[in-house]
């Protein structure tokens, strides 16, 4: 006999979590056993220096580096050209300045140091237009030097 006015009681609290809980395993398992066979060569790979015995950067080699060929470059007096000056040398225009870098490679071949091998930075002052460290940087390039870098403030 049922009862007037009593409710209903509804033993349904939710969705059924058994599906939910099954998948979450899955993925559980799935990631352990991927991490597992995971080796060092999946890894970032790094080529800087390990320090050995307390702070002081990278170890320093037995051989010292050659030194730069450092072009410095500042607008001429008119503001309409420019001049490059490396080591003792000076030039005005492309031409020139292929001339002074030619001279410079042949010394520097004389003495065992190819084009390739050689740094060559360019300095541009503080009021040098695109123009002219790109015709210094062309020139360079068109004599060989491979390892052309920029720096600023001289």
């Amino acid at each position: 006999m049922k009862i007037r006015g009593a409710k209903a009681v509804h033993y349904d609290s939710g969705p059924n979590m058994t599906p939910l809980v099954d998948v979450v395993m899955v993925i559980l398992i799935f990631l352990m056993l991927a991490g597992t066979f995971a080796g060092a060569e999946h890894y970032l790979v790094s080529n800087l220096p390990f320090r050995t015995n307390g702070g002081g950067g990278a170890p320093t080699s037995a051989v010292p580096d050659d030194p730069p060929l450092t072009i410095n470059i500042d607008t001429n007096a008119t503001h309409d050209g420019y001049i490059a000056r490396v080591d003792q040398y000076q030039a005005t225009d492309r031409d020139r300045l292929a001339a002074v870098l030619t001279t410079l490679r042949d010394k520097l071949a004389a003495v065992g140091q190819t084009p390739d091998k050689v740094q060559v930075i360019i300095s541009p002052g503080a009021g040098v237009r695109y123009k002219y460290v790109t015709e210094v940087f062309e020139t360079a390039q068109s004599l060989n030097f491979a390892k052309i870098g920029f720096s600023t403030g001289h």
